[in-house]
């Protein structure tokens, strides 16, 4: 294994709890709690703030296309304004099932972007980051 590469989004030792306690919008905050539970449920693992901004689960060594390897998480999210952003590594076509099911969203490169939980089957959503975790 190479030299991992240097990023600026890292672990952090910020509160998760106080990050969403900030978080302007109610929708979002509330949705960024029951995001925050379920992915906690799924992965197990305690939530941390990479960055400034998000809240990421588990650890993994990902390797890019250019051969670069980075630290990062395993799934995470992020209250957004626009949107709530949850990262699912990988490629997105890996959920194009479930991706028919969901709901309301769009997606990019490995995230959803979601306006609201209440738009989505969120007991499909727990299935693709289930999923996501058995290929990490």
């Amino acid at each position: 294994m190479g030299k991992l590469a240097e990023v600026k989004t890292k672990p952090t030792t910020l509160s998760v709890e106080d990050f969403i306690n900030n978080v302007a919008d109610e929708q979002k905050r509330n949705d960024s709690l029951v995001l925050l539970k379920l992915m906690q449920k799924a992965t197990k693992e305690k939530p941390r703030i990479w960055g400034t901004s998000l809240i990421g689960f588990g650890y993994v060594i990902v390797k890019s296309p250019s051969g670069r390897e980075v630290e990062w998480f395993k799934v995470g999210f992020s209250p957004r304004k626009a949107n709530l952003s949850v990262y699912l590594l990988g490629n997105m076509a890996a959920h194009a099932d479930s991706l028919t099911k969901l709901g309301k969203h769009k997606t990019g490169g490995g995230c959803l972007y979601i306006n609201k939980l209440a738009d989505v089957d969120t007991k499909i959503l727990e299935q693709m980051i289930k999923e996501t975790l058995k290929t990490k």
